[in-house]
């Protein structure tokens, strides 16, 4: 059974690549750029060049495919909008998989995306799924709401090096879920027919303020966090003035879905249903606690030995002090 993983370089596609293969599946990927991704094929997987943003270089990478996992989106660093990619060439990529006779289609989506109509990205969301669904396409939409890998560049980082970390308006709790975790879930749909036709939310084990994870990073580092707060009316008029120049349009979307993070209602959902369905073990989700704990316990070794090499090379270096002879 030949797969095809979208958006295979990302930092949730590639778990998923991984744990595909570990699962004994034929894993091909559509890449844009194979330098990028020349890990994925030492991996064990096919790589084949194809962009989204352009239909014609969709059927071959789909020849012989049996299911596709979509976890493709745009990137802040990308010159493609949202737009672009997570409709136009989601649809693209939906119209070419029917037309290819693919048999499944994994989408991954964001949580409550039809409750938040103003906001861009989920709006864009809700629309696709909506577009799925009448595609005639055995599909499974997962429902995600945030990455912890996310949350080391945000506050781990920042906290270790004395910078500044910064926090939006009112925090929503996030219940952040470990990459690793929700490609568990992407690939066990492959196999399980309760998952066709079926919207599931996959999220953490419990929702997380930015307040709450901010204090286990001091708590794991010794450090004391330095915060500033964003005032989320600063962040509306500059996405206002943004959407001004065409070069911003991409950057005033980005900065649409603070809304979502910064109005207190949390991002969450139940799962003991989900997982039954799925056939996964609850406790085996990592939390976020032991994540964070993991890293920083892997960082403060990695400083700590560092420390002790500079200290044992500059004792190398200090002449020794010969006495003085009259």
């Amino acid at each position: 059974m030949t797969i095809l993983v979208v958006g295979a370089t990302g930092t949730l596609g590639r778990q998923v690549v991984r744990r595909a293969l570990d699962e004994g599946y034929k894993v091909r990927c559509l890449v844009r750029n194979p330098k990028k991704a020349t890990f994925l094929k030492e991996w064990g997987a096919e790589l084949v060049v194809g962009n989204l943003c352009y239909p014609e270089t969709l059927p071959p990478a789909l020849e012989g495919v049996i299911a596709i996992v979509d976890a493709a989106t745009a990137r802040p660093t990308d010159s493609l909008s949202i737009k672009q990619v997570d409709w136009e060439g989601k649809v693209a990529l939906i119209q070419a998989a029917k037309a290819a006779g693919v048999d499944r289609y994994v989408l991954f989506s964001l949580l409550d995306a039809d409750k938040h109509p103003d906001v861009p990205l989920m709006e864009i969301k809700r629309c696709t799924e909506l577009f799925l669904a009448e595609a005639d396409l055995n599909y499974t939409i997962l429902q995600l709401c945030g990455f912890m890998q996310g949350l080391i560049g945000q506050y781990a980082i920042p906290i270790l090096e004395g910078q500044a970390v910064w926090i939006t308006g009112e925090s929503s709790p996030v219940a952040y879920m470990d990459t690793q975790d929700i490609a568990k879930f992407a690939v066990r749909a492959l196999s399980v027919p309760e998952t066709e036709k079926q919207i599931f939310p996959v999220v953490g084990t419990r929702a997380w303020s930015a307040e709450e994870i901010i204090s286990l990073c001091e708590r794991l580092s010794g450090k004391e966090a330095r915060i500033t707060r964003m005032p989320i009316n600063l962040l509306r008029t500059m996405r206002r003035v943004l959407r001004f120049f065409q070069w911003g349009w991409n950057v005033a979307d980005r900065l649409a879905f603070t809304e979502v993070l910064a109005n207190g209602k949390p991002l969450d959902a139940p799962m003991d249903e989900v997982y039954q369905v799925f056939g996964l073990n609850p406790t085996e989700t990592t939390t976020l606690e032991s994540y964070m704990q993991e890293y920083f316990g892997r960082i403060l070794k990695k400083l700590r030995e560092l420390d002790y090499e500079k200290t044992k090379t500059k004792k190398k270096q200090t002449p020794k002090k010969t006495p003085f002879k009259s």
